[in-house]
């Protein structure tokens, strides 16, 4: 490394300060897949740019241009978490993202359901039944990064869960059919928020929670990565395929002619698919069992 790195302190999304950390950047880097040499240009081409309180957003904007121009195949990976901020505005988009997530592990998922409860008839973003286990998923979708979810949220999915579980164990006493709540974010949650869940049994998954198995664990481990990954493609075209319910970069690679379908150029098709087959590789060569799904689990509540 040819620079020495620099003592400063940068601003978070949320507004925090906290110390400039190359080895955060460096680690992100490696993880999407770029060789060392990249990561020390880029780190040395950073060193020059920052600025004391320089916001994390214009870190990650400097970052990811340099590896779009020397290792454009590891931008698309690099890019992960603001492409989940893509899938919106709507966030119907997440909503479809998130079932197809839980179709890979083997469920059987659908969105927005009307469930019949106690009181009142709800309607839930995604049912995922699989082992007779019904999971009843709120999904919680924000258009900023800072933002999370505070203890509000979990209290209102809980208030509705309990009215749909009356029911439902009235009407599956006889099949002993299991009912479990769900509440994801693309963001954060509170620390009440956590803490309210897991002494009531609320099953929670973000950004990066459950440590190990939160969105961007799930994604790294499986390759299954959003549609709005793709560098090459436009905001315009990354529109069209999620209006089309095309979510995944997984789908493309075994529909190549959905791009063609979905108004992007034949001529453009084949620098596309090189980069949703990079985007792919990592769920190509370690395919998760069909016997036993390793990322999504469901534990019976507290």
């Amino acid at each position: 490394m040819g620079t020495k790195q620099p003592s400063l302190l940068v601003t978070k999304a949320s507004g925090t300060t906290v110390p400039f950390s190359a080895e955060k950047i460096r680690q992100s880097l490696r993880k999407s897949g770029a060789r060392p040499d990249v990561i020390e240009t880029v780190l040395d081409e950073l060193y020059r740019q920052i600025y004391p309180n320089i916001p994390t957003r214009m870190i990650y904007k400097i970052a990811y241009g340099l590896l779009k121009r020397k290792a454009k195949a590891v931008a698309g990976k690099y890019h992960l978490k603001q492409a989940i901020f893509e899938l919106g505005p709507s966030g119907f988009p997440f909503e479809q993202y998130v079932a197809e997530l839980f179709r890979q592990q083997e469920f059987t998922a659908t969105t927005n359901e009307i469930l019949e409860g106690h009181c009142v008839k709800h309607e839930v973003d995604i049912l995922a039944v699989r082992n007779k286990v019904s999971n009843i998923i709120e999904c919680k979708y924000h258009h900023q990064q800072g933002a999370f979810c505070d203890i509000k949220i979990p209290l209102y999915v809980e208030s509705r869960f309990r009215d749909i579980e009356w029911q439902w164990k009235n009407t599956h006493e006889k099949t002993q059919q299991q009912c479990e709540a769900w509440l994801i974010t693309n963001t954060r949650f509170s620390t009440d928020a956590t803490q309210y869940a897991a002494c009531m049994g609320l099953h929670l998954m973000s950004w990066d929670f459950p440590t190990g198995g939160g969105l961007k664990d799930i994604i790294y481990q499986a390759g299954l990565y959003p549609v709005t990954c793709i560098t090459t493609l436009t905001k315009g075209e990354k529109s069209r395929l999620l209006e089309r319910g095309i979510v995944l970069c997984k789908t493309l690679a075994a529909h190549p002619s959905y791009l063609e379908e979905s108004g992007i150029a034949a001529s453009r098709k084949d620098l596309v698919m090189a980069e949703v087959e990079n985007l792919c590789q990592e769920f190509t060569t370690s395919p998760i069992s069909k016997k036993e799904p390793q990322v999504i689990s469901v534990k019976p509540s507290a």
